[in-house]
């Protein structure tokens, strides 16, 4: 087994059952890289209260599925780390330190940022939505990962991670890495209807169904 000297860290906001698209997506990338780099896989819980703050009933129990589906999927807790980022103080203190050198235009240019107003009719964004991806990069910089698995989509998030890790140590010195991203085989698979596989569509295949 090759020396674990590089980290890395890869995450999902689970938002109910994983499927299909979350399996081919991301998992069996990770399955293979936790052999290869220190993993941590986290289940970002905390993003999923961008969108859900009126109604988090359901975030405890998604992520206890969660953890179940990544155990299924293969991740192995003596090869890796599993991380439930509200469990995990240091996030939001990190998130806290970062928001606070970071410009709002920066964050105003993030795609998904748009994207989710114009798919969920969001008149008046919150900070939580506009800083998502603040705390996405102290997801990331906490544990200094060196490479991050994305889908193109996600690179201008990374991209940003970068610029933020970049201006902490242009005012405090050398403290994080410029984590790399390694592309994912399997950018978007497809749903039953064709469009992105996605529970907003409703055209999953999910990983406890049946056959």
């Amino acid at each position: 087994m090759p020396d674990k000297k590089k980290v890395i860290f890869s995450a999902m906001q689970v938002t109910g059952r994983l499927h299909l698209g979350n399996l081919e997506g991301a998992l069996r990338n990770w399955v293979r890289l936790q052999d290869e780099y220190e993993l941590y896989a986290g289940i970002v819980d905390l993003h999923s209260l961008t969108t859900t703050f009126e109604d988090t009933g359901e975030v405890l129990p998604n992520v206890r599925e969660g953890v179940i589906d990544y155990l299924a999927a293969g991740l192995d807790p003596q090869r890796c780390t599993i991380v439930v980022q509200s469990h995990v103080p240091a996030h939001c203190e990190l998130h806290l330190l970062l928001s606070m050198i970071t410009p709002v235009g920066w964050l105003e240019r993030v795609p998904t940022y748009k994207e989710k107003r114009e798919q969920l009719h969001i008149a008046n964004p919150s900070y939580g939505l506009l800083g998502y991806p603040v705390l996405m990069a102290a997801d990331i910089l906490v544990y200094r990962a060196d490479v991050v698995p994305v889908g193109r989509d996600q690179e201008p998030h990374l991209e940003l991670t970068r610029e933020i890790a970049r201006r902490f140590n242009y005012l405090y010195g050398e403290v994080f890495p410029e984590p790399q991203s390694l592309l994912t085989e399997f950018a978007v698979l497809p749903g039953l209807d064709g469009r992105k596989m996605s529970k907003s569509y409703g055209n999953c295949i999910y990983l406890s169904d049946s056959e």
